[in-house]
């Protein structure tokens, strides 16, 4: 153990800045429910749950979720007696414009004013996210984030949600974790549309990308006087040794799975690296004219930082088969470190150290942009077994998972690390993707029978950890 390592296990009052951002992260397809009511558009996520409901842990879908849409008065009271300074959002998409595009809808916008509206009563402050994960099922049905059109229609989305709220919100973000539906949808079949496709992944992810900046741009024209951003899901990649194989091997996952999105986003280029590696395997994506002067130009004023788990890999032992289509695992091989801490209820290691080492790179070498980690949290499978007489569950576990990467955290802000706050996902367990309930993860149980909310252990030890403005541990 390092001296670093060794102060780390101390313990000591960790205190954090009076203005700093706590909170918890959501998203509107994972909580709201009434995905069928008041006009909402179908997304990709109800058309898939419709046409393959197996792939849904339980069968479980989206349509009632967390029920939000219905209680959210009760669950905004429940995060200010919790301590809540900040939550996070998203807006649907498909909630707002049913097709995508084209006509309002006025019982969305009416939905979003009023949720807005309880936040800022609460003292809690709304930060939005526009996109995560829902695109509108009539624009997937034409080429999603492939289409360029689509784009355009994203923007046009993007900049009535400025109109609308605007005046009152004013941190704003394009996409969580961008990444994610091009691994999901386009390479490793884990989201809708199912597919499995190098050349067209690294378009979804281009448009994606320029869709960003554009946004930003769309932002910056108007006079609101707000900050601007993006989430990122960052996972360090390390190698399994200091031999250069592979830490090349590390290197390139590096650039395919974080600085992809981060270099563009916050630098405004991309890695020269990124586009010879495009080039070899004939997948540049099409650029038109202005797009790249676009992205240099409107970089985000804020990065959300989504950390649950590192990335190890070692080079590559067996080469692929040369006339296997291209994916990103033809580069280098993933490596389980021996002795490495896992959480036994997600199969996920836990890292904490990597929070510091994310935030360290930004410092050196990211300007020191301006950031929050805007999603960390342990995944937890069966948590009824730790539900004690009153009926709360005692997730210790979690807590001390959240103090374990906040200690890591607070070294590097003593190290001047820009970084403004920290938010859990999520504030109450919410339907998570093709896993639905099958991992809890929120400060307060949700019973999906009766829909009862029943605050953890690991609530009640946040809301004093920010009335402290810090803890020790």
């Amino acid at each position: 153990m390092n001296q670093t390592e060794n102060m780390m296990t101390q313990t000591k009052h960790y205190t954090f800045p009076s203005d700093f951002w706590w909170g918890t992260a959501a998203s509107a397809t994972q909580m709201e429910g009434a995905a069928y009511e008041d006009g909402k558009g179908p997304n990709i996520w109800d058309y898939w749950y419709e046409q393959e409901p197996n792939r849904f842990f339980d069968g479980v879908s989206a349509t009632v979720a967390s029920n939000f849409y219905h209680r959210y008065e009760e669950d905004i009271a429940l995060m200010k007696a919790l301590g809540h300074n900040s939550f996070r959002i998203s807006i649907s998409w498909s909630r707002l414009f049913p097709s995508g595009e084209g006509d309002i809808n006025p019982l969305a916008v009416n939905f979003y004013n009023r949720v807005i509206n309880e936040l800022i009563d609460a003292g809690i402050e709304p930060f939005v996210n526009l996109y995560h994960f829902d695109m509108p099922l009539q624009l997937q049905q034409k080429g999603g984030w492939e289409n360029r059109e689509v784009v355009t229609s994203y923007v046009e989305y993007a900049r009535t949600c400025f109109e609308l709220f605007g005046d009152r919100v004013t941190k704003w973000f394009t996409h969580n974790e961008p990444i994610v539906p091009v691994e999901g949808g386009y390479l490793y079949d884990f989201h809708y549309p199912n597919v499995v496709d190098f050349k067209r992944a690294v378009q979804v992810a281009y448009h994606s990308i320029l869709s960003s900046a554009l946004a930003i741009k769309a932002y910056k024209a108007t006079d609101l006087k707000g900050k601007i951003g993006i989430i990122l899901n960052l996972t360090p990649s390390y190698p399994r040794s200091q031999n250069p194989a592979d830490l090349q091997a590390a290197h390139l996952a590096d650039i395919l799975f974080n600085r992809s999105f981060l270099d563009p986003s916050v630098l405004g280029t991309f890695p020269d690296e990124l586009v010879d590696l495009l080039k070899t395997q004939k997948a540049l994506p099409h650029v038109e004219e202005g797009d790249l002067q676009t992205i240099a130009t409107y970089t985000v004023d804020v990065l959300g930082i989504n950390y649950y788990q590192p990335r190890r890999v070692k080079v590559k032992e067996h080469l692929p088969n040369p006339s296997a289509p291209f994916m990103p695992e033809h580069l280098f091989d993933y490596y389980e470190m021996p002795g490495r801490k896992m959480n036994r209820y997600r199969g996920w290691e836990i890292y904490e150290k990597g929070i510091y080492d994310i935030l360290t790179n930004l410092r050196k070498n990211y300007g020191n942009v301006e950031c929050f980690i805007s999603e960390n949290g342990m995944g937890v499978e069966g948590e009824e077994q730790y539900r004690d007489a009153e009926g709360s569950i005692q997730d210790d576990y979690r807590i001390n998972f959240i103090a374990e990467h906040l200690k890591w955290l607070h070294l590097a802000l003593e190290e001047g690390a820009n970084v403004k706050g920290y938010h859990l996902w999520t504030f109450m367990d919410n339907w998570s993707w093709s896993n639905a309930y099958k991992n809890r993860y929120g400060f307060v149980g949700v019973d999906l029978e009766n829909q009862t909310r029943t605050v953890k252990k690991s609530g009640y030890w946040f809301k004093q950890l920010i009335e402290d403005q810090g803890f020790e541990k």
